[in-house]
């Protein structure tokens, strides 16, 4: 049952080899085939061995059976072609995400007499001066950080004032996630003049999340503004909500 095939597919490998075979073994395989009378059992209905032996590629099942196979395989090539871009893409998007940072101070020299505050209204803090903003997430005209994408993040700031003698340090500072506040700090008495405080926090944001820290009404920070500072960066991207 076996003869036929093994006979078949060894003298056409042969045939289409670049190395040479004696004519008289080809003439062998070739008149073993043409001889054989048992069944075939083959997913054509029939075999045409001469096509195979003078070299027409196509007209029997084992052409037909490899043309399929390498055409499966251009398919699956495409395919993973397809994911590495994919794979590539994401990777390049999870890099950039990964620097997203900011630095900034006030923007008032030191000095004794400046002061921020007072006002008659709650009013962001505007960290003019600054030195490091990765991802172009912070905008210093309005002191508010715009999320490029969703994921946590870590937030800080650092409020100072100096009021010097006989006067009153009063202030109350909170940090705003879309217009809620989710810290504060604060500071109400007449026995120092001078005082600091700092607050770190994480926070999960969606893209086009704000946040930013301003000063309550009728309260005011003062002396050397440039102790003030607020920085932020993130931890680590939300790949789910990102859409990779």
């Amino acid at each position: 049952m076996v003869v036929l095939p093994l006979v078949f597919l060894l003298g056409s490998q042969l045939l289409c080899s670049r190395g040479e075979f004696p004519s008289a073994g080809i003439e062998g395989l070739k008149q073993a085939a043409l001889e054989w009378k048992g069944e075939r059992k083959w997913p054509c209905a029939t075999w045409d061995c001469n096509c195979a032996f003078q070299h027409q590629r196509g007209c029997c099942c084992a052409a037909d059976q490899m043309f399929k196979l390498e055409e499966d395989t251009y398919e699956r090539i495409e395919y993973l072609w397809h994911d590495i871009i994919s794979l590539k893409y994401k990777v390049k998007k999870l890099t950039d995400y990964r620097q997203i940072a900011f630095k900034a101070t006030m923007g008032l020299s030191a000095g004794t007499n400046l002061c921020f505050g007072p006002f008659n209204t709650n009013v962001p803090i505007p960290y003019a001066n600054v030195s490091l903003n990765d991802a172009n997430g912070y905008h210093p005209s309005l002191g508010v950080f715009t999320a490029p994408c969703a994921g946590v993040y870590v937030f800080s700031f650092t409020v100072y004032s100096n009021v010097w003698r006989n006067g009153l340090l009063y202030y109350k500072v909170q940090l705003m996630k879309n217009g809620v506040v989710a810290v504060s700090v604060w500071e109400n008495n007449r026995e120092d003049f001078e005082d600091t405080a700092n607050h770190v926090l994480v926070l999960k944001l969606q893209r086009g999340d704000q946040v930013y820290t301003e000063l309550m009404s009728g309260r005011q920070l003062c002396g050397h503004l440039q102790h003030n500072i607020f920085t932020g960066y993130i931890l680590y991207p939300d790949a789910e909500e990102n859409g990779y």
